[in-house]
């Protein structure tokens, strides 16, 4: 995959440059760093899949991490475990109103999530207002998600491996993940084979609601303090690492392991840059770059797609 040898090359390349850059600490905080993104690319391909986008992954992470925060606030002793299925239902129900409207009103996804992003947004700023809640005030076992590890690998970084691997058997071998890619190849022949295509599209912006929630729990457990602006501009590194990963625009084409390997490959840029003391408008200028390779690259594969099923389609005439 081109994704995984431009990750491999440019690791390399960085650790030539500079020799650090695989020490051990180095090598957890790229898995540290990479670990939301990897959930949230997770979660977006599963709607990119069908033909849709969802633009507000990034206000929904918010209101999901700032919310745990008020939760244990109010419920400093409750079990960890329990913040975990407050956030993705959290999570899975603002996804379920994208879905909703998306599939309701019949309004391109691209224009729902605009909106809904500001909405959440708002919410969240109203709620939030100017308070933060910091990782000190959260449970000692809580933050420890972060800092230690098993087998060498954080544990939150492990619960996004889990995630993935679900995800990409779930999409592979069931009939529901299955439907996805036939809606997002063509939803009228869809239809015609009787898929309820309706109904999938909200499972799938339903389901990527409750990553981008769990996504959100596990950002307050990484990071010293959530408040109103926690996930801005997330959204767009979140679709390009999809977009970057394989995951066509158009719908139908990709894999959510392509679209964890783009998220590595762009939160990788970003600590090899700093390594190598780059200034950061070229990592900008280089995730630029990669989304205008990748929507190239689709077009192309699309059109010769579209050509050998028209020359498939003569022979047989």
């Amino acid at each position: 995959m081109p994704v995984a040898v431009a990750l491999v090359t440019l690791i390399v390349v960085t650790w030539l440059i500079n020799d650090q850059f695989l020490s051990a600490q180095s090598v957890k905080d790229l898995m540290l760093n990479a670990t939301i993104l990897v959930i949230l690319a997770t979660a977006q391909a599963v709607v990119l899949i069908t033909r849709n986008v969802d633009l507000s992954v990034g206000a929904i992470l918010g209101m999901v991490a700032f919310s745990v925060g008020a939760f244990f606030e109010a419920a400093p002793q409750a079990p960890v475990a329990v913040i975990f299925v407050v956030g993705m239902l959290l999570g899975g129900l603002l996804g379920a109103v994208n879905g909703a409207l998306v599939t309701v009103a019949k309004v391109p996804a691209l224009v729902i999530t605009l909106g809904t992003m500001y909405a959440f947004r708002g919410i969240l700023s109203t709620w939030a207002g100017s308070k933060q809640y910091f990782s000190g005030d959260n449970p000692a076992s809580f933050g420890r998600l972060s800092v230690e590890t098993v087998l060498g690998l954080p544990i939150i970084t492990l619960i996004a491996l889990a995630v993935l691997a679900v995800v990409a058997v779930y999409l592979a071998f069931r009939r529901p993940g299955r439907d996805l890619y036939a809606i997002g190849s063509d939803p009228d022949a869809a239809k015609l084979f009787g898929i309820r295509v309706q109904a999938r599209v909200l499972l799938a912006f339903t389901a990527c609601g409750a990553l981008t929630g769990l996504a959100g729990v596990l950002y307050a457990s990484r990071y010293n303090s959530v408040g109103a602006l926690t996930g801005s501009g997330l959204e767009l590194d979140v679709v390009a690492a999809a977009v970057v990963g394989g995951v066509a625009i158009s719908g139908g084409v990709g894999t959510v392991v392509g679209a964890g390997l783009g998220a590595v490959l762009l939160s990788t840029i970003t600590s090899s840059l700093t390594a190598t003391r780059v200034d950061k408008f070229w990592q900008q200028a280089i995730v630029g770059v990669l989304i205008l390779a990748a929507v190239v690259v689709d077009r192309v594969t699309a059109i010769r797609r579209a050509n050998k099923l028209r020359v498939s389609e003569a022979r047989d005439d």
